[in-house]
Parts: C-alpha cells; sequence; structure tokens
C-alpha cells in the first residue's frame, strides 16, 4: 500500500510500528514535539474506498462488512472480534479501514503490552497525548496496575477526548487539519490470544470484553483482533459476546494477485509463481512466510538470465523450470520446520541403523529415507498420528511426561510369569484390533511435546541458529493445514464422531516401518 509523504509527523500506518507503544511514527521524531488530537489518527490523506480494496486481494468482503458494522459517521457499535489465522491481513485491512474512514482510534498491541500495567499504562498515553522520552524519564502519564483505576483514568481521559472532539467539529475541514472526523473513539486490542499468557489470574479477558457495560459511553467502540476463534474465549460469566468477524486464508488465487503487485517484470514472475505458488500452498499460506521463501528462490531461478527484463517464452521456462527445479524440496523444508537439533539428529540417525542392521540383517542401509516429499511438520504429524493410533492414552503420561514422575516412584518389582503372560496378551490383543482412534485435541498434545523437545534442545544452541517466531502457537493454523493434506492423501483417515465427547476422530493406517523412515 503506498503512503503518501506529509510534511507533519506521521502516525502509524504498519503493523510493526503499530504494536509499538507510542502514537507517534518518524525516523528521527524530534523531542520537542508534543502529539495532539491529531494523533489519533494517520494525518495521511484518507484512502478511498477504491485503493482500499485494490489494496487487499481477496478481502472485499470482510473490509465491507467491516464498514457496515462500524457504521455511519457517530453511531454506535456493538463490540468485534477480528479473527482468523495468521498473516491474514486482519491487522492491516482494520488499521486501513479506519484511514479510509478518518476516524479517531487508540491501537494496542497485546505482544508489545505483556502485562496489564503495560497495556493499561500504553491507551492512556496515547489517549492524554503523553509521549515516553528523556523529558519525562521514560515514564508514562499514569501509573496504573489496577483494573479499577484503569477505568477511572480511562473514563476520564475519554470525556476529554470526546469534548474537544465535539468542540472542533465542523470548524475546519478535517482533510485540510488533518483532524480525525467523528466523535467516536475506537480502541483497537490486537492479538487478543496473548494475554492467556500473561494473564496467570483470568481476570484481563472478562474485563476487556466487559469493558464496553462497564464504561457505558456510548462514543466508545472496541475492536478485538484474535488468531484464535471466538470459541476458544467463552467465559462463565455474563457479557455481550463481540461479532465475529472471519478473515479465511488466502487461496491461491489470491496469493497470485498479492505476490504480483508491483513486480518489474510481471511475466517473469507470473512464471515463476506457476512453478512455486501451488507446491508452497500445500504447506503454508502465510503470506509473510512464502514472500521470504520466494525472495531467494527467484533469484535462484532468474540466474540463468542475463537480461531480468526479458519476456520468457515456452522454451525459456522449461530451462528456468529445470534450473529451479532441485531447489525447490529443500526450500519447502525450510519454510515450515520443526526446529532440530542437527547433531542430534544425525547421532540419531546413525543409531537407528545400527540398530535396525543388527536386529533385521537383511534391511536396507538407507532405511531411514522414504521416496517421497513430506515437508518436516508433517513427518512430526505423522509420527504423532502413529502414536496416538498404536498406544492406548492411558500410556500418554509415562510416554511424554518430561517432569520425571516415572523415575521418582518406587522401583517395581519383578514382573511374575503370570503377568508376563497377561501383558503378552494383551499386546496381541491390540495388536489384532488394529490402529485405534483418537481426538483431535490429544494428536496436538502428542505433537506439541514432540516439538517442545525439539524446540528445548535448539535453545542450548549458539545463538546464531535461526529460530521460529512465535513459536508453535502462531503456527497452529498451518498444523491443521497439514492435517487436512495428511487426510486428503489417505496418510490419516477421518472417524465417525464419538457420541460421548461429540468430536471427530481419526487414525492412521500407516505401517510401523513408513512411520521408521
Amino acid at each position: 500500500m503506498a503512503t503518501e509523504e506529509s510534511p507533519q509527523v506521521t502516525r502509524r500506518a504498519t503493523r510493526s510500528y503499530s504494536a509499538s507503544n507510542t502514537a507517534i511514527e518518524s525516523t528521527n521524531p524530534p523531542e520537542s514535539y508534543k502529539p495532539t488530537i491529531n494523533d489519533l489518527g494517520f494525518r495521511q490523506q484518507p484512502l478511498r474506498l477504491e485503493d482500499l480494496l485494490s489494496s487487499f486481494p481477496g478481502r472485499r468482503s470482510q473490509i465491507l462488512e467491516l464498514l457496515r458494522l462500524l457504521g455511519p459517521l457517530n453511531s454506535p457499535m456493538f463490540p468485534i472480534l477480528v479473527y482468523g489465522g495468521p498473516s491474514t491481513g486482519k491487522t492491516s485491512v482494520t488499521l486501513q479501514v479506519f484511514r479510509h474512514l478518518n476516524r479517531p482510534f487508540i491501537y494496542s498491541s497485546c505482544i508489545t503490552c505483556y502485562s496489564p500495567r503495560i497495556l493499561f499504562e500504553s491507551i492512556l498515553n496515547q489517549l492524554l497525548f503523553h509521549r515516553k522520552d528523556s523529558g519525562h524519564s521514560y515514564s508514562s502519564v499514569k501509573r496504573c496496575e489496577r483494573p479499577s483505576d484503569f477505568v477511572n483514568y480511562l473514563r476520564e481521559a475519554l470525556e476529554n477526548v470526546i469534548t474537544n472532539l465535539k468542540g472542533n467539529s465542523g470548524k475546519v475541514s478535517s482533510k485540510m487539519s488533518g483532524r480525525p472526523d467523528g466523535t467516536m473513539v475506537y480502541l483497537v486490542f490486537d492479538n487478543l490470544e496473548r494475554v492467556r499468557d500473561w494473564d496467570k489470574s483470568s481476570t484481563i479477558l472478562p474485563f476487556l470484553f466487559n469493558l464496553n457495560d462497564i464504561l457505558k459511553m456510548p462514543e466508545v467502540g472496541l475492536i478485538f483482533i484474535s488468531n484464535t476463534s471466538p470459541d476458544t474465549y467463552y467465559l462463565n460469566i455474563g457479557y455481550a459476546e463481540p461479532i465475529p468477524l472471519y478473515f479465511p486464508d488466502y487461496t491461491e488465487d489470491d496469493l497470485r494477485h498479492i505476490f504480483m503487485a508491483n513486480q518489474t517484470n510481471s511475466r517473469l514472475y507470473a512464471s515463476f509463481l506457476d512453478v512455486v505458488l501451488r507446491p508452497f500452498c500445500r504447506v503454508t499460506r502465510q503470506v509473510d512466510e512464502l514472500a521470504a521463501a520466494f525472495s531467494s528462490l527467484f533469484k535462484k531461478y532468474s540466474e540463468p538470465l542475463s537480461d531480468k527484463e526479458v519476456a520468457p517464452n515456452e522454451e525459456m521456462k522449461r530451462r528456468l523450470f529445470s534450473h529451479i527445479r532441485p531447489h525447490i524440496a529443500s526450500a519447502l523444508n525450510e519454510t515450515f520446520q520443526v526446529r532440530s537439533q542437527p547433531l542430534l539428529k544425525a547421532e540419531t540417525n546413525q543409531e537407528t541403523k545400527k540398530t535396525n542392521s543388527s536386529r533385521m540383517p537383511g534391511v536396507r542401509e538407507d532405511f531411514d529415507k522414504i521416496d517421497f516429499h513430506m515437508s518436516t511438520s508433517a513427518k512430526y504429524l505423522l509420527i504423532s498420528a502413529f502414536l496416538a493410533s498404536r498406544n492406548p492414552a492411558t500410556l500418554d503420561a509415562s510416554l511424554f511426561d518430561s517432569t520425571g514422575v516415572s523415575d521418582s516412584r518406587k522401583r517395581k518389582r519383578k514382573a511374575s510369569e503370570k503377568s508376563m503372560d497377561q501383558k503378552e496378551m494383551a499386546e496381541q490383543e491390540l495388536l489384532m484390533k488394529g490402529p485405534g482412534t483418537f481426538p483431535l485435541e490429544r494428536l496436538l498434545a502428542i505433537f506439541q511435546c514432540i516439538t517442545s523437545l525439539a524446540e528445548d534442545s535448539l535453545d542450548e544452541e549458539e545463538s546464531h541458529e535461526l529460530t521460529v517466531e512465535g513459536g508453535s502457537r502462531g503456527l497452529m493454523s498451518d498444523v491443521l493445514l497439514q492435517l487436512s493434506s495428511l487426510c486428503n492423501a489417505n496418510f490419516i483417515i477421518k472417524g465417525g464422531s464419538c457420541p460421548l465427547e461429540g468430536s471427530t476422530r481419526y487414525r492412521t493406517v500407516v505401517s510401523e516401518d513408513l512411520a521408521l523412515k
């Protein structure tokens, strides 16, 4: 999205800056600058609706629905919950809608505001036009830790801002003065799911959802942005549920439109997308991950070309495809993989080869290799499904408990022959029954245990190792996408719904040999 230059100090225009605690966006903001009521808006030329819709391919219906929920100027609104997977345009669309409407809003991210005090003070700093700098010893305008104090300060600050907006409405054209339109003030809470990580007492989420009823101010609107669905926020208290607005994952055509924007050689990049877009969409549809992968792959793709502006013909496309084909498989694994320790992995493979060769003399040396491509995350997910399908749920605690409970117990007595026979009979009976079914929650729990061990081992490595931002929580939507792909490939089969649990159960039919590979 193009941003027009302005002689004034501009406000937030990107998500990375929007997550900051300050309300001024500038490369070198002057120390003497004092925020004003104009800083509650973008202080940029408002976007036309046509430009807004064209800036976000595949988000036309969500933009129009959000505009409808916000309503006309100065109209009260119900709280809104904008939710969807990571990198689906939720924050960008919401902020640019406010740029289009030119209305005052307060933005706070629960990533940078990682405690109730920081969240409360960030909102108050913006409403009271306070800037944390050396002149104020980098302190907030008010120290606020308790929700009750925050409500009192917030109501007082909102009344002052609304009075200021009402007193200056209609005097000067908002487009000429840079002043936001209307007297409604919107509070935007981004990354709401992060509150559950730092709110151990589980009091902030109910407080935020009830904030509209607590304030009882029709001039205030609440917008929550979350990577998780509304089901994860169901609470046993009475509050008005926010209106949900879902942002689905981008389709392949949407991603093509996104990556084709602002390309100097559109025909060359279109031929590149014809090669890489479809296989990568089976792994992830997050724009940020795809952009990082496509950036290096496109350089490899255009290496044989001396003239980067040439329009490739069919023969040239085949030559470029042959050149990039060996690099696609490795890039697929790097795009979405569970972090693991390379040295540990190599040692494990060597031990597996020795063990398997000693137990099975006729086994091949390349037993641990599979003859088809599968991303690292899909392998971990398939292993999790195999363990869940071949072991009863009662063994999960002993298999995946990292607290060492089993080691602290008393040493068991030597098993008798009768108990050994019963154990063998139980194993044979389990083998005759075949793979069992398991719910989705158990599969994800085992997957989380396996990946957390890999992450913990990597944390002990040197600091220059590549890490994945957001950890496993931010990749949950991609895990579900991988599960859907494994189901479509018949590696995992959906079973019937349990009448007691009411949820779908799964089972895997892969053999033990494939699981070992």
